[in-house]
C-alpha cells in the first residue's frame, strides 16, 4: 500500500517556480530518501506535502485520501510527522515539556517509550532544549514527532551539524521507525549514509525528479553520488 502519492506537483514561492510536476510515492514500512544538491527542491517538497505552502497544480494523497490545499494541523491528525531542518525545539522548556507539547494521538509511543528508545533523552528530562547538544536536540526532535504516534514520518537533514558518531545514531533510529511499520521520507545532503538505509532513492534537480529507484543501485554508480554531492549539473537518467 502507498502510504504517500505524489503526481505531477508544482510548486511556487511568490512567482519562483520551485517544483516541475514532480512524482513520486512511498511505500507502507519502507524508507525512501530524498536527494538534491541545495535548492533543488527537496525541503520544498516536505513543505508542500505538510500543507505548510500551497501547491498549485497536482495532487498529493495521504493513505489514499486527496490531500491537496489541506492545513498543516489537518495533515499531521492523518498520521503524519514532520521534523524540520534545525530541529526547531522549544529552547527554553524542559525534555519533557517538548515532549508533551504536541497533541496526542493514541498509539504504542507514549513517554516511556520513547525514553527507552532515547535513554540520554531520559537521563537529561528536566534539561532545558537550550541546554542541548546538537544530536540530543535533534533526538528530541525526532521523539516529539514520535508522540504523535506517525504512520509516516518525514524528516529533513537529521544529520546536519552532527558529529560522524551522533550521525550514526540517529539514522539507526531511523532504521529502527521501518522496523515499527512506520513509512519515512528522508531528506538528506550525507548521501552516501542516506543511500545505505534507504530502499529507495528520488533525486530532484532543479525541481525536476530525474531519477527515481532502487537505493541500492543508485549507491553502485559512483558517477551519480559525486554529481549529487559536487558541482556537476548533469542531468541523472536512470538505467536501463
Amino acid at each position: 500500500m502507498n502510504v504517500l502519492e505524489v503526481e505531477a506537483l508544482h510548486a511556487y514561492y511568490g512567482k519562483s517556480h520551485i517544483l516541475h510536476g514532480i512524482s513520486f510515492h512511498v511505500q507502507e514500512g519502507e524508507i525512501v530518501t530524498l536527494l538534491g544538491r541545495n535548492g533543488a527542491g527537496k525541503t520544498t517538497t516536505l513543505r508542500a506535502l505538510m500543507g505548510l505552502m500551497p501547491s498549485r497544480e497536482g495532487q498529493v494523497q495521504l493513505f489514499g485520501e486527496v490531500t491537496t490545499g489541506w492545513p498543516a494541523d489537518r495533515v499531521a491528525a492523518t498520521g503524519v510527522g514532520y521534523v524540520p531542518e534545525g530541529r526547531r525545539i522549544f529552547a527554553n522548556l524542559s525534555i519533557e515539556e517538548n515532549l508533551k507539547v504536541p497533541f496526542e494521538r493514541g498509539g504504542p509511543w507514549t513517554l516511556e517509550r520513547i525514553y527507552d528508545l532515547f535513554p540520554s533523552l531520559r537521563a537529561r528530562r528536566q534539561s532545558k532544549g537550550r541546554q542541548l547538544s546538537g544530536g540530543e536536540q535533534e533526538m528530541l526532535a525526532i521523539a516529539r514527532a514520535l508522540m504523535l504516534n506517525p504512520r509516516f514520518l518525514m524528516l529533513d537533514e537529521p544529520s546536519q551539524g552532527l558529529a560522524p558518531l551522533i550521525v550514526q545514531e540517529v539514522f539507526n533510529v531511523i532504521v529502527n521507525m521501518r522496523r515499527e511499520g512506520i513509512a519515512v521520507l528522508l531528506v538528506e545532503q550525507n548521501v552516501r549514509a542516506a543511500v545505505t538505509i534507504a530502499d529507495r532513492a528520488c533525486v530532484l534537480d532543479d525541481g525536476r525528479m530525474v531519477f527515481e529507484g532502487p537505493a541500492e543501485e543508485f549507491a553502485r554508480d559512483e558517477a551519480r553520488i559525486r554529481a549529487l554531492a559536487g558541482a556537476s549539473a548533469e542531468k541523472w537518467e536512470a538505467d536501463e
